[in-house]
């Protein structure tokens, strides 16, 4: 059985006020065995919250980082920052990253490959645009995203990643792949990973799906025998919202 988790991408919202009350919201109301719960804040919150949050279910993450350990990178953070300061979750390969920072595939392969030898899981983001979709492109895109995020990287390791399936037409736009379709690009996902590795690895990765989910449609989601969280925007921003995404995924 495959835990649940749900992750919150806050992107480039709240101030360190705003995080700060959030976390202190939500964090006596988790439960530490039934789901994983995580926020990923702007790089500036991080240190904070991961002193904020010890003690709780609530675990922390980064939306970014840098491949490399340290350099003349300006602006970047590198994952010996992270785990140095207690962060455990890092968001690779966002839509948004890819399209508004150049980020590949093959970059998001090298920072797959230095989150796992910095002990940091992160959680790789594929997806199709509505032109893939609608040319039928969907499972060869997705899949190829897997095969390349994942090159070169030992299933010891792999087993321990999360996929977030982020279909970029349904980012922030209000619209939702129906549960089904989100269910079956998942099932595709663990094919691609079974082909890579083998089936017990596949039955064992957690898949999320995100792309405007919401308290209204994230029991549906959960339902499905493939997605096994989500990964939400506007939704982990509010205190109340996030704590009922949580609570759909204790009892899925």
């Amino acid at each position: 059985m495959r835990k649940p988790i749900i992750a919150g991408n806050w992107k480039m919202y709240k101030t360190m006020g705003e995080a700060k009350t959030f976390v202190d919201e939500v964090k006596g109301k988790l439960s530490a065995s039934d789901v994983d719960a995580v926020i990923c804040s702007p790089a500036l919150y991080l240190a904070e919250l991961v002193q904020m949050a010890k003690g709780t279910p609530l675990s922390i993450g980064a939306q970014t980082m840098h491949d490399k350990e340290e350099g003349a990178f300006t602006g970047e953070v590198s994952p010996t920052m992270l785990t140095d300061i207690g962060v455990t979750y890092v968001i690779l390969g966002h839509s948004e990253r890819r399209q508004y920072f150049n980020e590949t595939d093959e970059s998001v392969n090298a920072k797959v490959k230095a989150a796992f030898a910095h002990q940091l899981t992160p959680i790789v983001c594929v997806g199709e645009t509505l032109e893939e979709r609608e040319a039928g492109e969907t499972v060869s895109r997705v899949s190829d995203q897997v095969k390349k995020a994942f090159q070169n990287i030992e299933g010891t390791d792999a087993v321990n990643a999360v996929i977030a399936y982020e279909p970029i037409w349904a980012i922030g736009t209000g619209k939702t792949a129906t549960a089904d379709d989100a269910n079956e690009v998942c099932k595709e996902i663990r094919s691609a990973i079974a082909a890579l590795y083998d089936r017990e690895i596949a039955d064992s990765i957690r898949i999320q799906y995100g792309g405007s989910v919401k308290p209204e449609n994230i029991v549906e989601l959960l339902s499905k025998e493939h997605i096994d969280g989500a990964l939400v925007g506007g939704a982990s921003l509010d205190p109340a919202s996030f704590l009922k995404l949580v609570e759909a995924g204790v009892h899925e």
